[in-house]
């Protein structure tokens, strides 16, 4: 059997040194914790254009990739999980007001101040935000 690696990108958007999050609605262990707006590429799909498309599906706003800025790369597998990898990308421009646009997948959009994040902020997601402010661009997680 062939493993399968994901990409996953993910969207920080920051505002006033806030930065907007997701409370996810996966009735998982992942239920109802914070996370970053994101998701998989899709067949054939560059990671920017992934990344505009799921900021577009997710939050309701419009991207464009030149406005997009790798700050982090992460390594990520966890037991149960397909290995994968996630690009974070900050929104140095965007156009349009934040809403959600699946409420199936999210209960809420919120803003949080950067040096005050919430409790239950999903580890994945931490990463890439931790790394607004580090020199490293790579970590991984869940690797023994």
């Amino acid at each position: 059997m062939i493993a399968r690696h994901l990409v996953d990108v993910h969207i920080l958007l920051i505002r006033d040194d806030r930065i907007l999050l997701s409370l996810r609605r996966s009735g998982d262990k992942y239920d109802n914790r914070w996370h970053l707006p994101s998701g998989k590429l899709e067949a054939g799909e560059s990671a920017a254009v992934g990344a505009v498309r799921e900021a577009a599906e997710e939050i309701g706003v419009e991207l464009e990739p030149a406005a997009l800025r790798l700050v982090h790369v992460a390594h990520v597998t966890a037991p149960g999980r397909d290995s994968r990898l996630g690009l974070f990308f900050r929104a140095e421009r965007w156009r349009g007001e934040p809403f959600n646009r699946e409420p199936d997948k999210c209960y809420a959009l919120q803003w949080f101040p950067l040096n005050d994040l919430p409790a239950g902020l999903i580890e994945y997601s931490a990463l890439g935000i931790a790394a607004l402010n580090s020199a490293s661009p790579y970590s991984e997680l869940g690797w023994e």
